[in-house]
């Protein structure tokens, strides 16, 4: 049996920290978590862990969602992530 961690088969990867608000705190769970993802990983990328963890109650917050990258507020898919990273669906509130 061959342990592919151990073998130097996998690819190099890092831990985010994900923090989740409003909508998607009920829809994971948490309200943060840490996730492994490969280096360079995008939005993409940690978008379909959330998805794979949470599944299809996660889909619909994850597609109306604003992401907090560092001091970056974007929907750009193909940002490269950092060690942080906040979901923020739409919500009401003034």
């Amino acid at each position: 049996m061959v342990d592919l961690q151990s073998s130097g088969d996998t690819e190099p990867s890092t831990e985010v920290e994900v923090r989740y608000f409003a909508a998607a705190v009920d829809a994971s769970g948490c309200d943060s978590e840490y996730v492994t993802v490969p280096i360079g990983a995008t939005l993409a990328d940690l978008r379909e862990v959330i998805r794979s963890r949470h599944g299809a109650p996660m889909d619909p917050i994850l597609r109306v969602s604003a992401y907090l990258v560092g001091e970056d507020l974007t929907r750009d898919l193909g940002r490269a992530i950092g060690s942080r990273v906040d979901v923020l669906p739409p919500f009401a509130g003034g």
